[in-house]
């Protein structure tokens, strides 16, 4: 099988460079790279530039149009059986592209998604973030990684499609907002099976501050309804909770000025629910930081995602503005 790996890429010429040199490390080696820089001001021309003598890698230079339809761009001029999609802020472990290889012979999957996680290297910040992203106890953990969450969605950091796949269905129609969940609903609708590969892993730095991840979160939220827009049986009372419990500690936090006897009880169930938090991550990452930050990377991850879910709900839901 030959790969053909599709890393769009915007503004991030040391992501890149971390990026590639993780897949010089494969011990599978059928494969090729497409890294489309997707309009940069800064771009990693020079970086690519220094792994043609390791890695089967083009380069190619565009307008900036989305990641979305810079993928569109990679498939048309991929060669691979199976192309596999990355975001420029992963490192990959070098055993990965033999993993999928295996379980692709084993279980001919025509798209596919793995799981994320934290590396050894990040900052104690994009840890936690990766917590708050993977954790059983919020529906970051929901995401990507899941087999019994209604339909599996591959999600774009960590994705493959099959040529075959590719050639039926098409590319990427939206290129931000939920780009990748709708692409993988109309791989499943015309008949084509999708699936996880739980060992794919990739480590996944998501964002290196807290605002930025906000404003990650906040766009998810927002990305949601837009999926809901094209595929309104997509919209599951799952996707509700970030959006609920953001209300409910609102509520708790109004309580405490209007009622305190009821915001006694609320607020023992916030600091049990954030308790839990911290002592599961202190338990996986084995470090006090850690953990701490993950109660702040926990709230983000609710409460950006619950607010950029109401604001488009009532936006161009409930006041149908485009």
């Amino acid at each position: 099988m030959f790969f053909s790996i599709i890393i769009p890429l915007y503004n991030r010429p040391q992501e890149i460079d971390e990026l590639l040199y993780t897949l010089t490390k494969q011990t599978y080696t059928q494969f090729e790279v497409l890294v489309i820089e997707d309009g940069s001001v800064q771009d990693a021309k020079a970086i690519v530039a220094n792994y043609a003598d390791q890695l089967d890698i083009k380069y190619y230079f565009k307008e900036n149009a989305g990641q979305g339809f810079a993928r569109n761009y990679a498939f048309e001029r991929a060669s691979g059986d199976y192309f596999i999609i990355f975001d420029s802020d992963i490192l990959v472990p070098a055993d990965y592209l033999e993993i999928v290889r295996n379980y692709l012979h084993e279980h001919q999957l025509d798209a596919y998604g793995g799981p994320d996680a934290a590396h050894e290297s990040f900052t104690p910040v994009q840890k936690a973030i990766s917590y708050a992203m993977t954790s059983p106890f919020t529906t970051g953990g929901i995401r990507g990684n899941k087999k019994h969450v209604g339909q599996f969605h591959p999600r774009s950091f960590n994705m493959g499609v099959s040529r075959q796949a590719w050639e039926k269905v098409g590319g990427f129609i939206l290129t931000r907002l939920g780009e990748d969940i709708e692409y993988s609903i109309r791989i499943h609708e015309n008949g084509f099976k999708i699936g996880l590969i739980p060992e794919a892993k990739v480590y996944h730095k998501r964002r290196t501050s807290f605002s930025q991840f906000y404003k990650q979160l906040h766009f998810f939220g927002r990305a949601r309804i837009n999926i809901y827009k094209h595929f309104p049986k997509e919209l599951k009372l799952v996707h509700f909770f970030p959006a609920i419990a953001t209300v409910g500690m609102m509520v708790t936090l109004l309580m405490n000025f209007i009622y305190p006897p009821l915001a006694y009880i609320l607020d023992f169930m916030v600091l049990l629910y954030f308790m839990l938090i911290f002592f599961h991550s202190w338990f996986i990452n084995k470090s006090f930081k850690v953990a701490f930050l993950s109660i702040i990377s926990s709230f983000i991850q609710l409460t950006a995602y619950g607010l950029g879910f109401i604001q488009d709900l009532f936006k161009r839901v409930v006041f149908s503005k485009k």
